[in-house]
C-alpha cells in the first residue's frame, strides 16, 4: 500500500475547521481507494507567532522538501502586521520550494450558485495558470523616510525569461491534456486554447511575456492562441466566460482575476488552488482567507479545502481518488442540498464535510443505478 507523507498547516481563523473536513474526506477516500497517508502537523500561524514570536525557519523549509505534499488551511490574524506571517508561511513555501505555478480551476457545478444571468455549468469551466514566484510579489523594494511627508515607497516587479517561459509551457501542456480528456469523453465543442493575459500596452516589460508565450506556442501548433489585456479579461470573464479554456498570466493579475473567477463558480468558499512545481513537493490550499469573524463558529464552507485535497491527490497520481472527491462535491452541489457555498448556507462546517463523505461513499451505487 502506498503511503503519502502530507504536511498539514491548519493556520488561523477558519483554517483549522475547514482543514479538518479536508482531512476527513482525504481519509475516507484513502480507505476507498486503498492508499494511506501520514500526516505531519506544523504549528506555523499568526496565533503561533503571537505566542512564540517564531516564523518559519529555513530548516523547516528544507524539511518540507522531503514531504509528498503540503495541505494549508489559511493564514491571517487581525492582531498581527498584515502580510508578516503570510510571507513567512505562504511565500516561504512558494519561493522556498520554487512553486512556480499557481493553478486555479474555475468550474461551476450548479447554476444556482452563479451570479451571472443565463450562464450555467457548460459556460464556466476553465483554469488559470498564475505565475507564482515573480512579478510584484518578488519582495524587491521598501520605504524611504517612512512616516514623514517625504515618504517614498518603491516596489519593483521582476520578470525573467525562465519564469515566463515555464509558466507558459505548463499552460500549453495543460491545455493539451484538457483537450485530450474532452476528446476521450466525446466532447468536441471546442479546440484547446491558451489565452495570455497581460498589460503589455501600458507596462512595456510585459513584452517579455508576449515573446515567451509566442516562443512556447510554436511547440503546440494544434492549440489555439489568444490574448487579452487584464482589464478586458475581467470584462470577458463576466460577459462571455465560455470563451476561456486555459489562461496564463502574471502573479498579480492572476491573484486578481482568480478571485473574480471564484465568484463565477459560487464564491470563495468553494475555490481551491495548487501551488505546484511539477515533480516536486507542492502545496494545496483553499483560496479564502482566515475569516476571523467566523472562526470557531462551525459555519465556514469547507468545500474549498475539500477540493484542494482533490487537487492534491490528482497531483500525487491518485487520479481515481481525486475524481471521486470532485464528483462527490459536484453531486452534492447539484443535488440542491446546499443553497450557497459560504457561511450563509445554514449548514455546519462539520456537517458539510459529512455530506461530502456520504456522497463519496455512495458513488459506486449512484453510478451503477444511473
Amino acid at each position: 500500500m502506498t503511503t503519502y507523507k502530507i504536511g498539514v498547516i491548519k493556520g488561523d481563523g477558519i483554517g483549522p475547521e475547514v482543514t479538518a473536513e479536508g482531512i476527513k474526506v482525504l481519509e475516507a477516500t484513502a480507505e476507498l481507494e486503498g492508499f494511506d497517508t501520514e500526516l505531519v502537523e506544523y504549528p506555523y500561524s499568526s496565533e503561533h507567532y503571537l505566542k512564540t514570536g517564531d516564523l518559519v525557519p529555513d530548516s523547516v523549509i528544507e524539511e518540507w522538501r522531503g514531504l509528498d505534499a503540503v495541505l494549508l488551511g489559511a493564514i491571517g490574524h487581525p492582531d498581527v502586521e498584515p502580510g508578516l506571517v503570510e510571507r513567512s508561511v505562504i511565500l516561504g513555501l512558494r519561493f522556498g520550494l520554487d512553486l512556480y505555478v499557481n493553478l486555479r480551476p474555475i468550474k461551476l457545478y450548479s447554476e444556482h450558485l452563479c451570479p451571472l444571468k443565463d450562464k450555467g455549468p457548460d459556460d464556466i469551466e476553465f483554469v488559470v495558470v498564475r505565475e507564482n514566484t515573480e512579478g510584484l510579489y518578488s519582495q524587491i523594494g521598501g520605504h524611504l523616510k517612512k512616516n514623514t511627508p517625504d515618504e517614498i515607497a518603491l516596489v519593483n516587479g521582476l520578470y525573467t525569461w525562465k519564469g515566463c517561459e515555464r509558466a507558459c509551457r505548463y499552460a500549453f501542456e495543460l491545455a493539451q491534456k484538457r483537450g485530450r480528456e474532452r476528446e476521450a469523453a466525446g466532447i468536441a465543442d471546442r479546440l484547446p486554447r491558451v489565452t495570455l493575459v497581460d498589460k503589455a500596452n501600458a507596462i512595456r516589460p510585459h513584452d517579455l511575456w508576449t515573446r515567451a508565450y509566442k516562443h512556447v506556442a510554436r511547440d503546440f501548433p494544434a492549440i489555439e492562441t489568444d490574448h487579452a489585456y487584464v482589464d478586458a479579461c475581467c470584462m470577458w470573464m463576466v460577459k462571455n466566460p465560455e470563451w476561456f479554456d486555459v489562461i496564463v498570466t502574471t502573479n498579480l493579475f492572476g491573484d486578481i482575476i482568480t478571485d473574480l473567477g471564484a465568484m463565477l463558480q459560487g464564491g470563495m468558499g468553494i475555490a481551491a488552488s495548487g501551488n505546484i512545481h511539477p515533480g516536486q513537493t507542492s502545496m494545496f490550499e483553499p483560496v479564502h482567507g482566515s475569516a476571523p469573524k467566523y472562526a470557531g463558529k462551525n459555519v465556514a464552507c469547507p468545500l474549498g479545502a475539500i477540493s484542494a485535497t482533490s487537487m492534491m491527490l490528482d497531483y500525487l497520481g491518485e487520479t481515481s481518488g481525486a475524481q471521486r472527491i470532485e464528483r462527490a462535491v459536484g453531486d452534492l452541489l447539484r443535488s440542491g442540498e446546499v443553497p450557497s457555498a459560504d457561511a450563509r448556507s445554514g449548514i455546519a462546517t462539520s456537517d458539510m464535510g459529512d455530506m461530502v463523505v456520504s456522497w463519496l461513499t455512495a458513488l459506486p451505487a449512484r453510478e451503477g443505478s444511473g
